[in-house]
């Protein structure tokens, strides 16, 4: 378990600086060797369904194993060193202000009436083809991922942070990018991703309900629906693919009187979608504006709850 301090601080890192660019970011050497490991995996296993496993096996583990060692060498340095490297890797598992840039870039881009540099912004930020996609659509794919992504990139890991520290967080990272380059439902990765599929629905499985719970408490803050959030999160909760990422999308959909879901095209491939809210009215720039704000307020409710609870352990 991570101790106050750190959490802090590396909280603080990802909400005033977002992600470390002037640092090697881990996330970025998982997703490097899973290009490598897939490449060997087709190449030499005729079962995809088994290589799948042993992918998945091999990245987590190996991820694990870094982070522990990494932190462990640190710590035999210098008690100091420990805590920085902890502060610094805790702080790659974190995307509240990264989350939050990249929504608020392609709100300016439509609202600028640019839908060309819209949609290029978009494709940074969902998996699904950009191409075509109306006004209404890139807006309403900004309030989807960032909805499922306070789920994925900031209550997740702040939950593995609470529970095993950077390792165990570290771990979960490579969990959610295997997931999000092997764990789709076209005919290229439908065997080889099963596992990771599955797995990162496990591992989402928690934080993914917290989320839900945040966004119908941070609807209040901000002065959106609250009823409409909890009505439509256990509604429309589980009109997804994904068993986690619904729950999320649904509260917010709630909450800003929207609806979500429908057709999308991942790698070219139509992928339908249960519909998810209601129609009240048609999506705009103030909508995402406010679920941008939901999801801060969510992200630094979760964190003090954490924090505190980090606290109470460390004195009691």
């Amino acid at each position: 378990m991570i101790t106050p301090f750190p959490f802090a601080m590396a909280y603080l890192l990802d909400l005033v600086l977002g992600d470390p660019r002037r640092m090697p970011h881990p996330v970025e050497a998982i997703g490097w060797a899973t290009n490598r490991c897939e490449g060997l995996v087709r190449r030499h296993i005729s079962n995809l369904r088994l290589g799948g496993v042993l992918l998945w096996l091999v990245i987590v583990s190996a991820t694990f194993t870094a982070a522990y060692l990494v932190q462990a060498a640190a710590y035999l340095i210098h008690g100091t060193v420990g805590t920085i490297v902890v502060i610094l890797g805790a702080w790659t598992t974190l995307a509240t202000r990264s989350l939050y840039d990249h929504g608020r870039a392609v709100v300016i881009e439509v609202e600028g009436g640019d839908l060309p540099a819209a949609r290029r912004k978009l494709s940074m930020i969902v998996g699904r083809d950009t191409r075509g996609l109306s006004r209404e659509e890139i807006l309403q794919a900004v309030v989807e991922t960032v909805a499922e992504n306070l789920s994925d990139g900031v209550i997740a890991p702040l939950c593995y942070l609470l529970l095993g520290g950077f390792p165990l967080a570290l771990t979960y990272k490579a969990i959610n990018t295997l997931d999000s380059m092997v764990g789709h439902r076209t005919e290229r990765y439908r065997e080889i991703g099963w596992f990771a599929a599955r797995a990162d629905d496990t591992a989402n499985w928690v934080p993914a309900r917290l989320a839900g719970v945040l966004i119908v408490a941070a609807s209040c803050v901000i002065g959106r629906s609250v009823r409409g959030s909890w009505r439509i999160m256990q509604r429309d909760g589980n009109n997804h693919l994904s068993p986690n990422s619904g729950i999320p999308e649904a509260a917010m959909a709630g909450a800003l009187g929207i609806r979500l879901g429908g057709t999308h095209h991942y790698f070219g491939e139509p992928v339908e979608k249960p519909t998810i809210g209601d129609r009240n009215k048609v999506a705009d720039t103030r909508d995402v504006t406010a679920a941008l704000r939901i999801m801060l307020c969510s992200s630094v409710g979760a964190a003090v709850v954490a924090l505190a609870m980090l606290m109470v352990v460390k004195h009691g």
